[in-house]
C-alpha cells in the first residue's frame, strides 16, 4: 500500500513535464526517473571596495606615496571558475519498477526529485555543494585609536596629516632601534620582542590607512547551469563586467564567458531505447564522455573530460537478477544514472 502511494505521488509530479515524456500508468509499480546531466559553472567573483583615507590628499606630500585615490571605488574581478556536473530528472526517461511476487526489486531508493539511487540497499552517496574558501572583509583598525593628543587637537586636516606622518616615522625608527638591539629597554626574550614588533606594526598599519585608505575583498559564487548538446562550441554561458559583475548571457554590458562541450564518447550506440521502456528489469544509463572547456577573455579556466548521460545510452538490468533466490543490490550514480556498484549473494 505504501509503495502504491509513493508511485501515485510521483505520477502526480509528472504532469509538469513535457507531453512527449513517457508517463507510466498508475498502479503498475514504483515510478522513477533517470537523470540527465547539466553542467554547473561556478564563477567565483570578487567584489573589491576601496574607501579613501581621511588624509589621502596629503599622501604624496608627507609620505611620498603617489597614485593614492581620494575617491571611493568598487569593481569586480574573476577569481576562479570551476565546473561540476549535476543530475536533473530526465522527463523523457520515466520508468516503472513493477512489483511482482517473485521479484526482490521492490525496495527502491529515490532522491527527492525521483531519480533512482539504489535497489535492495541504501546509497551512501551524498549530494553536497562544493566548499569553496571564500574571502570575506576583515575589520580595520581605527586610526584615531593610535593618534596622539597633539594630532587630535590639531586645527586642520593638513596639520593632522603632518603630525600623523611624523608619528609613522617615529614608529619606524622605534622598530629599527629595537631590531638593532640599541633600545634603552630591550624585550627580555624572543617572544616579548615579537610581541612589541607586532604591536608597532599594528599601529603603523592603522595610521598608514589614514593616508592609503582601505580595501575590502568579498567573494561570491555565481552558478550557471548549461544543458549540453552535441558539440556545442563557444556557447555564451554568462557575461562578466568589471563594474557590474556576473551578468546573464543576453546582457551585452559584459564580456562573454564561453563554454564548449565536445562529445568524446567512443561507446557503441545500441538500438533505440524505445523497446527498453517496455522491457522487464531496471533501466539505467551508460554515460558517455564529453570534454568541457570554459574560457574568458582568451584565458582557459577549465578544461577536462567529464561523464554525460546525453552522450551515452540506456541498458536494462534483467528481471532475473532480482529473483527471490538471489539477493542483488545495486547503487546508481544519481548524477549520471550509471551503476556505481552491483553485488549479490
Amino acid at each position: 500500500m505504501k509503495k502504491g502511494i509513493i508511485a501515485l505521488g510521483l505520477l502526480a509530479s509528472l504532469s509538469a513535464y513535457s507531453q512527449e515524456s513517457y508517463v507510466p500508468q498508475a498502479g503498475e509499480g514504483i515510478v522513477y526517473f533517470l537523470p540527465k546531466t547539466k553542467v554547473a559553472i561556478d564563477i567565483i567573483a570578487t567584489k573589491v571596495d576601496y574607501q579613501p583615507g581621511d588624509f589621502s590628499l596629503y599622501a604624496s606630500r608627507y609620505l611620498r606615496l603617489n597614485n593614492i585615490s581620494s575617491q571611493p571605488e568598487s569593481h569586480w574581478e574573476i577569481k576562479d571558475i570551476q565546473v561540476r556536473l549535476v543530475g536533473v530528472p530526465d522527463s523523457t526517461k520515466a520508468y516503472i519498477m513493477k512489483l511482482k511476487d517473485k521479484s526482490m526489486a521492490s525496495n527502491v531508493e529515490l532522491t527527492d526529485k525521483g531519480i533512482v539511487k539504489a535497489i535492495n540497499t541504501t546509497s551512501t552517496e551524498k549530494e553536497s555543494l562544493p566548499d569553496y574558501k571564500l574571502e570575506k572583509p576583515q575589520p580595520h583598525e581605527n586610526a584615531r585609536k593610535y593618534m596622539t593628543e597633539d594630532i587630535l587637537m590639531a586645527g586642520s586636516s593638513a596639520k593632522m596629516a603632518e603630525l600623523t606622518a611624523r608619528e609613522i616615522y617615529n614608529i619606524r625608527d622605534s622598530k629599527n632601534t629595537i631590531l638593532r638591539g640599541q633600545a634603552e629597554t630591550m624585550p627580555k626574550d624572543g617572544a616579548s620582542l615579537q610581541l612589541v614588533i607586532d604591536q608597532l606594526n599594528k599601529q603603523e598599519k592603522a595610521l598608514m590607512q589614514a593616508f592609503t585608505g582601505t580595501t575590502d575583498r568579498t567573494d561570491k559564487v555565481f552558478t550557471i547551469l548549461v544543458e549540453p548538446s552535441n558539440d556545442a562550441q563557444e556557447q555564451v554561458a554568462a557575461r562578466f563586467s568589471t563594474q557590474l559583475g556576473v551578468l546573464p548571457a543576453k546582457n551585452l554590458a559584459g564580456d562573454p564567458v564561453y563554454v564548449s562541450i565536445r562529445n568524446t564518447s567512443t561507446l557503441p550506440m545500441p538500438e533505440e531505447d524505445k523497446k527498453k521502456k517496455k522491457a522487464d528489469g531496471a533501466i539505467y544509463n551508460v554515460p558517455g564522455k564529453g570534454n568541457v572547456t570554459v574560457t574568458y577573455q582568451g584565458k582557459k579556466f577549465f578544461n577536462d573530460e567529464m561523464a554525460f548521460t546525453q552522450f551515452g545510452y540506456t541498458e536494462v538490468l534483467v528481471d532475473g537478477l532480482f529473483d527471490k533466490k538471489v539477493n542483488t543490490r545495486v547503487i546508481f550514480n544519481s548524477t549520471t544514472g550509471g551503476i556505481l556498484k552491483i553485488d549479490k549473494d
